[in-house]
């Protein structure tokens, strides 16, 4: 912020250096008369710097973009003629003899005197004009900043409410899965429980970052792969295959684990065999993520999960990937499939 200011304060001072120097830089090695440069360039430029600052401090905050329009109008217009009027007195009372050689309505020879002050007045104008075009593009620059802060406001607060979501909602999951286990078969409940816990550790500890290394996301979905096998029966065969070797890879936590859990829920018959199949494969910084299984529709009346799965998924995707996902699913004879593409870089 401080170094903006000290850019911005030295591009002012850079400037009007330069407009000073212009008469010398123009006539490099020529004689100048400094009461013609004095009367003639730095007094309307002082004057010009001073209607710019005027309207650059106070008069566009106070009254332009507040839409008093007639004030700012009406003080521009007679601060001008206050400043024509003050160097036409300063030309006559300091620079006498230039002043005799200004135009009048009685010298047919030069320019009329009205002719002459509406020069001037319309050279106050660029100052004017040029302090309005500044003042409103750091205003549109300001403005924006601060949309683009409430809009990434908004990005995070929505992002870390559909990740609290997300977070419950694996957990009501899981318990009902274990509940149905305790009296099956209750050493099984008891290991489930344990390996809940070390799931629910990486959810609390590790997934509060934006993202994470994948090899860390594959071994959570390997642990809760096994945690879920444990309560299927011997009908239900999964097949899982992720990237053994570092990928170096980040991704946002807990994109796939509601696909898993979709497939287990749907996936799964007590009379039936099935299959659920679950591929992880990475190409570069593109991870493509594929999950079929056997389609056995829940009752409307199974309330074993909330619903809010791959909603959640289709959200967080748009927030977190926008134009870098192809997210898929249909139904391919008796199986259902999921894709999911990323793009990571």
């Amino acid at each position: 912020m401080i170094k903006n200011k000290n850019i911005t304060l030295l591009s002012h001072i850079l400037v009007w250096f330069v407009l000073f120097s212009m008469p010398y830089l123009l006539s490099y090695g020529q004689e100048q008369d400094i009461d013609r440069v004095v009367i003639h360039f730095w007094i309307p430029l002082v004057l010009s710097a001073v209607l710019f600052y005027l309207n650059y401090f106070v008069l566009i905050d106070k009254f332009l973009f507040t839409k008093k329009t007639v004030w700012f109008v009406g003080i521009n217009v007679i601060c001008i003629a206050l400043f024509i009027y003050f160097k036409e007195a300063l030309e006559g009372a300091f620079f006498q003899d230039i002043a005799k050689k200004r135009p009048n309505s009685s010298d047919s020879s030069g320019p009329p005197f009205k002719m002459f002050i509406y020069v001037q007045m319309v050279s106050y104008m660029a100052p004017l004009l040029f302090s309005i075009a500044v003042k409103t593009t750091k205003r549109w620059v300001k403005t924006e900043a601060e949309r683009k802060e409430a809009t990434n406001f908004k990005l995070q607060s929505e992002l870390q409410h559909l990740h609290y979501q997300l977070q419950p909602h694996f957990f009501f999951n899981s318990l009902n899965n274990i509940y149905a286990m305790v009296d099956i078969s209750p050493d099984q409940a008891k290991i489930s429980i344990h390996s809940l816990s070390k799931l629910m550790r990486y959810m609390l500890y590790e997934t509060s970052e934006e993202s994470i290394a994948l090899s860390k996301e594959i071994d959570f979905m390997k642990k809760y792969i096994e945690l879920m096998k444990l309560r299927v029966s011997d009908k239900t065969v999964v097949n899982y295959s992720f990237p053994s070797a570092e990928t170096g890879i980040k991704i946002a936590p807990l994109l796939f684990i509601s696909l898993i859990e979709n497939a287990f829920k749907h996936g799964v018959s007590a009379s039936k065999a099935s299959t659920i199949d679950i591929n992880m494969t990475c190409d570069n910084q593109t991870v493509l993520f594929t999950i079929e299984n056997h389609n056995f529709p829940k009752k409307t009346e199974d309330k074993s999960g909330s619903g809010i799965g791959l909603p959640n998924i289709k959200k967080r995707l748009e927030l977190l990937y926008p134009n870098k996902n192809s997210f898929k699913t249909f139904a391919k004879e008796s199986r259902f499939v999921a894709q999911l593409e990323i793009e990571t870089n």
